[in-house]
């Protein structure tokens, strides 16, 4: 079980993108989904059951969240040309009387963009609510991701599968 008043004030002290900043890699995803589900927890009645999520691009040790305009969206894009990085999925699962917290990563490789292609995909896509700045599903996913180690449905935002086998086990 966790302390929603300790995180609450994490929360209030973090940076922009909602989490403190010595936390590394799946620490971040796992962080923000126990942020999002103590929102829900005063709520909660006794048999209610709460899952939150939340996805993070790392790439080259740097969290690339949602871009906050369309430069951004075109920096991130060509961060991701040429190369493997990770999704990282954090999810919990939350009831009034116990947490379980996990998280998932799966590589996705990109081929090398060309600036006609991201300036396409973001004119088209907009892909300014997506991490990372792009969505596995849409057009950039089918002409750009040239490998995925790990879940398809992590990198859409959910990985269902994991998810599914830790329901089982509750």
């Amino acid at each position: 079980m966790f302390n929603d008043c300790s995180l609450s004030n994490a929360y209030r002290l973090s940076n922009a993108y909602s989490y403190p900043p010595h936390l590394k890699g799946s620490e971040i995803p796992e962080f923000i989904s126990r942020i999002k589900a103590a929102a829900y927890r005063p709520f909660m009645a006794g048999n209610d059951l709460v899952i939150t999520a939340d996805t993070i691009v790392y790439a080259n040790g740097e969290v690339l969240g949602k871009p906050k305009d369309r430069e951004d969206a075109v920096r991130m894009l060509k961060i991701l040309s040429g190369h493997t990085h990770q999704v990282m999925t954090g999810v919990s699962i939350t009831t009034r009387e116990f947490q379980k917290s996990f998280c998932s990563v799966s590589d996705v490789t990109f081929d090398t963009l060309t600036d006609e292609e991201i300036d396409f995909y973001i004119d088209n896509y907009k892909p300014y609510d997506k991490a990372g700045a792009y969505g596995i599903q849409e057009w950039i996913g089918f002409i750009g991701v040239s490998g995925i180690h790990g879940s398809y449905f992590n990198v859409m935002g959910l990985p269902v599968q994991r998810l599914y086998r830790e329901l089982k086990e509750i």
